[in-house]
């Protein structure tokens, strides 16, 4: 199988190596030159690709044509909705260029506004979506053959939860965790590369929704870091996203489904 990264973060470059390592021909774009050489080592056919300068055209060793595209372009929302428009006009424009059997587009479950609300990917009507996250989704999903994975908040290896409250204050303990582990979101990835999937859009996110603040004990006590200074009261909306439609469509057994163990 040919694979076409765009983007090639943290959990797209554990993908590829993972995609590599199976002996598929694996091509990634990164914005840095570090990150550019580190992947042309790791045998990734990498090439430098900025969307928000103007239209990128394939570079000419670049193959027309690919099994499978995991397209993890960020949506961030510290970019502008108009620079996010131009963003994604480009990335279209990118593939409109080449040829590919099947396309995953990486969002994430931060579409769902923080409501007392359980979240399901067949549901639409009245939410109030991110602004920013729903245009990168629609641009993408004009594409034929694209898929959406709306992922929850992405823990593995060097990714701690508690690591990022230890000796702080936490506000958000009360809310519900709609994680997943990167392990599973690898594996979930590559089933898509290889399954037919029947809707355009789904939510992955591990099954169990326990506490944000019983996920940070567990896994200051697992890993060794502190706890954070206390516990405040803060926002404890009760927002719960479903990711049971792919799991029951893959017919999926996650790695992690309880984050207290992430």
């Amino acid at each position: 199988m040919r694979i076409l990264i765009l983007g090639c973060g943290w959990l797209a470059e554990s993908f590829a190596m993972d995609m590599k390592h199976q002996g598929h021909e694996v091509w990634a774009s990164t914005t840095q030159y570090e990150k550019y050489h580190r992947l042309k080592t790791d045998g990734i056919f990498s090439f430098i690709a900025d969307f928000d300068k103007g239209s990128v055209l394939p570079d000419e060793f670049l193959p027309d044509q690919f099994d499978f595209v995991l397209n993890s372009i960020p949506a961030s929302q510290k970019n502008s909705l108009s620079g996010l428009g131009t963003r994604f006009s480009n990335v279209k424009g990118f593939l409109e260029n080449i040829q590919w059997t099947k396309q995953v587009f990486l969002s994430s479950v931060g579409i769902y506004p923080d409501k007392d609300v359980v979240y399901s990917e067949l549901d639409s009507a009245g939410i109030e979506f991110s602004e920013k996250l729903l245009l990168a989704e629609q641009l993408m999903l004009q594409l034929p053959n694209t898929y959406v994975y709306r992922l929850g908040g992405l823990f593995g290896k060097n990714r701690i939860f508690a690591k990022y409250f230890a000796n702080r204050i936490c506000t958000t303990g009360e809310q519900p965790a709609n994680f997943v582990h990167l392990d599973d979101v690898v594996q979930l990835i590559m089933l898509a590369s290889i399954k037919d999937l029947n809707h355009r859009v789904y939510n992955v996110v591990a099954p169990m929704h326990p506490k944000k603040k019983d996920v940070i004990l567990a896994s200051a006590q697992k890993y060794g870091f502190d706890l954070p200074l206390q516990f405040d009261q803060g926002d404890h909306f009760q927002k719960i996203v479903c990711g049971s439609l792919l799991q029951k469509e893959l017919d999926y057994h996650f790695i992690w489904p309880n984050p207290l163990e992430f």
